[in-house]
């Protein structure tokens, strides 16, 4: 009984971890390693999510068993460190039903951080480098990952070099191996505890502000159209850069013929365009003479052939998401003034069976035109608390006493009553919350805009991999934070308090006097400068008086953006409609063609014409008009570059049977 939901939760932060990556990878076409360490990082964060608040409540129960739990009938007793509460021998300590052996947190938390560690700070890295190198061979993909992480893991490591140079040369400071190993565990926790507070003073103000924009239908459908207007212009600069790389191409293949010693790697380049790319190269008249390339001009080709094309992905993928919500706002709007309160969707996509059972047009309408917009104000409300009191305990979290952190307060509180289910809970919320809060804004910084999270499978193995970076970074530092929040953690309330087994096997911030009396404490309080600037929005001013195109309000050139994306959609919309008037033709005439087929075969059977051959009268293939019913208009809409990534077009059935087909290339990575 003791592990039963020790054991829930490892199998829920596996199970969430492998949903996710379902939904946002594509198992069948990324390459098995990348499957399978993105799934251990994700895996390896939500386990230290999940298990974290039964170590805290597992503390308290210890706290209490080895006297030194603060409980009303305690009695105090000075010490040179502070003061230590004793209970009175009345007082029992009641173990938590969720109690697991003092050797499981240990053992549990040595292996998912040292393998988190170990996946962000020297494979995923190299992975990253070996996907993106223009090479042709692994050991040129190789060298060219090393070269790639060489300039970054050298400054990191000349880092690391003064500090042990400082450490060594400070008298009473002796360096031996558990020293090492705590002062990189404290560079890395202080890297991500740097890049954590500048996520959350930007997240926790706009995910409520998100959350309360939503809510307004007028303000997302304005803000949807400013930002398919940027987006074109990406998308229009990814299409020009690719040109660019077929006009290379076709200089290169013309200058390299087949008996040619670079021919094969000519082939490589060629071999990682889609279908209607390379036919677009094949169209193009080849120049009259072309000058033969080198092997490194062709790695550098083969580099950036690589990004453009994954530059190019990204825009359409995101132009495709981006249409299919502002055609579902649209319906939205126009269903709110339906009289019979059934929602009419514009483009109609099939939906699975379960859906349309539990969720019929009816409850459709409730819903999006009715109850959608209370329920995010309400989360609004929920969001708004846990924003405050998260700036609250940050500002707070080094003062003893009185206890000012709004955490530690509850986390006392419970303590004294031995609310374990108290603990847990709240542990488990406000942990929940900062990591949605750090994560949701990582992808949407502008400067890592290469990177993007897309649902419907279709996030590329760059991203992935990326993602899986971010969240082994970031979890140890902020789960390190959470506990200086709730005062679990002696280094920083300074006070003698037995520590979780998390905080003993992570290490604290404060092997340096310069981190430990400065930047581990004073730094978490400028989340309240970041809030500040946040919520007035100075940043996307300052860009905007930058001449960088922002959503400011009623500014003439964000007026100009919008209505420049509304004509972005009219035209999407015309370009839809005149599919699915295509197909809905080619439908009709095939049923009207099938049955007179089959009337006439009919009548062959059974007239006059009964001796002849039946092999004669032969109903057509129906397989290829059923295949149009997933595809509608996929000729108009993919004639210029590759596959549509529009979910109405490409559903996620014909996705998984023609993947399931196709099998990955042999070399590593390889599959760009």
């Amino acid at each position: 009984m003791a592990y039963t939901l020790f054991v829930v939760e490892i199998i829920s932060a596996f199970i969430l971890a492998a949903t996710l990556l379902y939904r946002y990878g594509d198992c069948y076409r990324n390459h098995i390693l990348v499957t399978v360490s993105v799934l251990i990082a994700w895996y390896f964060s939500f386990v230290i999510m999940f298990i974290l608040p039964l170590d805290i409540s597992s503390t308290v129960y210890r706290q209490c068993d080895n006297g030194t739990h603060p409980v009303t009938a305690a009695t105090v007793t000075g010490t040179g460190n502070g003061s230590i509460s004793t209970p009175t021998p009345d007082t029992q300590c009641q173990k938590p039903w969720s109690y697991v052996p003092d050797i499981v947190f240990p053992n549990l938390w040595r292996v998912v951080y040292w393998t988190s560690q170990c996946l962000t700070w020297l494979i995923m890295p190299m992975m990253q480098s070996y996907s993106k190198a223009g090479d042709f061979t692994v050991k040129g993909k190789l060298k060219s990952a090393l070269v790639d992480n060489a300039i970054y893991y050298g400054s990191y490591l000349f880092i690391c070099g003064i500090l042990l140079i400082y450490i060594a040369l400070k008298p009473g400071v002796y360096l031996d191996g558990p020293k090492i190993k705590a002062i990189a565990s404290s560079a890395s926790n202080t890297w991500g505890l740097f890049l954590l507070i500048l996520l959350l003073g930007y997240s926790l103000v706009e995910v409520p502000r998100n959350l309360w924009n939503n809510s307004k239908k007028n303000y997302t459908l304005t803000y949807s159209y400013f930002k398919v207007a940027k987006l074109s212009t990406d998308k229009c600069e990814a299409e020009e850069t690719v040109d660019d790389i077929l006009e290379c191409l076709n200089s290169v293949t013309a200058a390299v013929g087949p008996g040619h010693p670079l021919h094969s790697h000519v082939e490589t380049i060629v071999q990682k365009l889609p279908i209607q790319l390379r036919d677009k190269l094949n169209s193009r008249s080849p120049p009259e003479r072309p000058t033969p390339p080198s092997l490194k001009s062709l790695v550098n080709l083969h580099k950036k052939t690589i990004k453009a094309l994954h530059v190019l992905q990204r825009t359409e993928t995101q132009w495709g998401l981006m249409m299919e919500r502002i055609f579902h706002l649209e319906d939205v709007a126009s269903n709110s003034r339906s009289p019979d309160r059934r929602f009419q969707h514009t483009f109609h996509t099939p939906r699975p069976r379960l859906q349309r059972i539990f969720y019929p047009p009816i409850i459709e309408w409730y819903w999006e035109c009715f109850l959608r917009q209370y329920f995010l104000k309400a989360m609004f409300v929920v969001t708004c608390i846990l924003s405050a009191a998260v700036v609250w305990s940050e500002l707070t979290f080094f003062c003893k006493k009185p206890v000012l952190s709004i955490f530690a307060n509850i986390v006392l509180a419970a303590k004294s009553t031995y609310n374990y289910a108290c603990i847990v809970s709240i542990s488990t919320l406000v942990i929940g919350y900062m990591f949605y809060c750090a994560y949701s804004t990582v992808l949407k910084i502008r400067l890592l805009n290469l990177y993007y999270l897309a649902p419907h499978h279709q996030t590329n193995e760059y991203s992935l991999i990326f993602s899986g970076m971010m969240v082994c970074r970031l979890t140890p530092a902020m789960c390190l934070n959470f506990l200086s929040l709730v005062h679990m953690d002696s280094h920083v309330i300074k006070e003698r308090v037995m520590e979780t087994y998390y905080t003993q096997i992570m290490g604290h911030m404060d092997v340096l006097g310069i981190i430990a009396e400065g930047f581990n404490i004073y730094f978490p309080m400028l989340v309240v400068l970041l809030c500040l600037a946040t919520y007035l929005s100075l940043g996307s001013r300052l860009l905007s008086l930058c001449g960088f195109q922002q959503f400011v309000g009623d500014d003439e050139l964000t007026t100009d953006l919008v209505d420049e994306g509304r004509e972005f959609v009219k035209r999407e919309k015309r370009k839809r409609q005149r599919a699915e008037e295509s197909l809905a033709r080619r439908r009709d005439y095939s049923e009207r063609f099938t049955n007179r087929r089959d009337e006439e075969h009919d009548n062959a059977r059974t007239g006059l014409l009964n001796d002849v051959d039946s092999d004669y009268y032969v109903s057509p293939d129906r397989h290829s008009y059923q295949r149009d019913t997933f595809r509608p208009g996929v000729e108009d809409i993919e004639q210029r570059f590759g596959e549509s990534a529009l979910p109405s077009i490409r559903t996620e059935y014909e996705g998984r049977r023609r993947d399931k087909m196709t099998m990955p290339p042999k070399g590593l990575f390889d599959d760009v």
